[in-house]
C-alpha cells in the first residue's frame, strides 16, 4: 500500500459588479392596468439589464485557451466535433454539454448541416425555426446575438518570438521571450513547440502541442508574456511535458496579424460560475421588492417625487463571475 495525498483547491469569487436600469414613470402612467404598464416600462428596462449582465459574463470566453482553429472559413460538422474531443480529451462530462453559436455560426451550420441524414424532428425544426437541433454530442445548441467579434494581436502566426529561457516551475503563468516587434492581444491563443499536453489522468505525452491563452495585452519587444493555464511539469496536476516550455523554442499564434474572428463556445456547464446576492433592502421608500429566479437575485426600489407627481424607479443586480475550469472548454474561431 503506497497512499497519496488528497489536495483540494478552492478559488475566491468576487461578487461586486453592480448593475441596473432606472426608471422616471408618473402617478397617471402607473394607474395604467398593470399588464400594460408591465409590458411597456418593466419588460424594455429588464430586457437591457438582463443583456448587459450576459454580456459582461461573456466576457469569460476569453479566458477559454482550447480553440478550434476555423479562421476565414464557415463553421461546419466537423468543428463542431473538434470542440467536443478537445471537451472528451479534456475528461469532461458528456452531459450537460452545451454549444453557444454566434448568428453567422447559425447560419452557416444549418445551411452546411441541411443535407444530411438527421432525427427527422431535428430536420424540421432546422427548416421552421432556423436554428441547429440536437447534434455532434452537445445536450443544447444555443444562438447569441452577445458573442461579438474578437481582434487578434499584431503578432503574425509565425510570431518569431522565441522562449528565453525554459519554463519548467509548478504555477509558472508567464514566460520570458526574446525581442520582437508586433502585439499580443488578450485573448490570443498561442503554442509553444515542444510543449505537449499529457493525458489528465495518466500524464502520458499526447503528442498535441498544448494550447495557451493570453492573459493581459502584450505591447512587443524583449519581455515577460503572461498566459493560462498555468504549467505543471509534475505532480498531479501535471498538464504538460516535462520539459515544459523549452529554452529556444518558437511561439505559434492561431490566427494571422489583425485576425477578425467572432467565436462560438462549446462548454460543459462546470467551465464556469455567476453568482449573485440580495442586496440590501432600506426603509423609507415608497416601495420595494426583492426576487431570485434561476439563482439570480433581483431588488426593485420605488420613490415618489411630490414636486413632480413621478415615481422614481431602478431594479439592480449585485452580481460577479469566473472561469472555474477553462479546460471544460473550447472555442470555435471562424469566419
Amino acid at each position: 500500500m503506497s497512499p497519496q495525498d488528497t489536495t483540494e483547491l478552492s478559488t475566491t469569487l468576487t461578487v461586486a459588479t453592480q448593475k441596473g436600469v432606472d426608471l422616471s414613470f408618473t402617478a397617471v402612467d402607473l394607474t395604467m392596468s398593470l399588464d400594460d404598464f408591465s409590458k411597456r416600462i418593466i419588460d424594455p428596462a429588464v430586457s437591457v439589464l438582463a443583456a448587459n449582465i450576459e454580456a459582461d459574463a461573456l466576457s469569460m470566453v476569453n479566458d477559454v485557451y482550447q480553440t478550434v482553429n476555423n479562421i476565414g472559413s464557415a463553421i461546419n460538422m466537423r468543428q463542431m466535433l473538434l470542440a467536443k474531443k478537445l471537451l472528451t480529451d479534456a475528461l469532461a462530462p458528456n452531459s450537460p454539454r452545451t454549444l453557444l453559436m454566434n448568428t453567422q455560426d447559425t447560419v452557416d451550420a444549418v445551411d452546411s448541416l441541411k443535407g444530411l441524414f438527421q432525427d427527422s424532428t431535428q430536420i424540421a425544426k432546422q427548416y421552421r425555426d432556423g436554428v441547429m437541433g440536437t447534434t455532434a454530442g452537445f445536450g443544447d445548441i444555443m444562438e447569441n446575438t452577445l458573442l461579438g467579434n474578437t481582434t487578434t494581436g499584431t503578432s503574425a502566426s509565425v510570431t518569431g518570438y522565441t522562449v528565453n529561457g525554459a519554463v519548467t516551475a509548478n504555477g509558472s503563468t508567464s514566460v520570458t521571450v526574446a525581442a520582437g516587434a508586433n502585439t499580443f492581444k488578450k485573448g490570443d491563443v498561442f503554442t509553444v513547440a515542444g510543449c505537449n499536453r499529457v493525458h489528465p489522468e495518466t500524464k502520458v505525452d499526447t503528442g498535441v502541442l498544448q494550447q495557451f491563452v493570453v492573459t493581459a495585452d502584450y505591447a512587443g519587444g524583449a519581455g515577460s508574456l503572461s498566459f493560462a493555464p498555468a504549467i505543471y511539469t509534475t505532480t498531479g496536476r501535471q498538464n504538460v511535458t516535462a520539459g515544459g516550455m523549452p529554452n529556444g523554442a518558437a511561439i505559434t499564434k492561431v490566427g494571422g496579424a489583425s485576425q477578425i474572428y467572432k467565436p462560438s463556445l462549446a462548454y460543459h456547464e462546470d467551465a464556469f460560475t455567476f453568482a449573485s446576492a440580495d442586496l440590501v433592502m432600506p426603509d423609507g421608500v415608497d416601495w420595494k421588492a426583492r426576487e431570485t429566479y434561476d439563482g439570480i437575485s433581483m431588488r426593485m426600489i420605488r420613490q415618489y417625487d411630490i414636486v413632480n407627481d413621478k415615481f422614481l424607479c431602478r431594479i439592480d443586480v449585485l452580481y460577479g463571475y469566473k472561469t472555474i475550469r477553462a479546460q471544460l472548454a473550447a472555442r470555435i474561431l471562424s469566419n
